[in-house]
């Protein structure tokens, strides 16, 4: 297999469960199925991330709850899986295949 050709395969574990996907899209809304109180499912990434992020305002610093609106989809769900790794709310690993 060329370099090139390594399918990246990123893993997402939080509240004892574990959530895989090619792109972090699919892990935030695999965490959006999972997430039984949130009343807004199928709507927006966006809707998600700062519904989430809110209720997280306990644990994370304010400066990090604001979601930019020039990044794209799979950047803010990026930046969000990173964000709750380093605030211990879940782990984000790569697995390169």
């Amino acid at each position: 297999m060329k370099r090139d050709e390594i399918m990246k395969v990123l893993l997402f574990q939080s509240g004892g469960k574990s959530y895989r996907g090619e792109s972090a899209i699919e892990i935030v809304r695999g965490l959006e199925r999972a997430t039984a109180d949130y009343p807004y499912s199928g709507q927006s990434i966006h809707q998600f991330l700062l519904w989430s992020l809110d209720k997280m305002g306990d644990r994370v610093h304010p400066r990090e709850l604001a979601l930019s609106d020039r990044l794209g989809d799979e950047a803010l769900a990026l930046n969000y899986l990173c964000l709750c790794d380093e605030y211990g709310v879940g782990r984000l690993l790569v697995d390169h295949q």
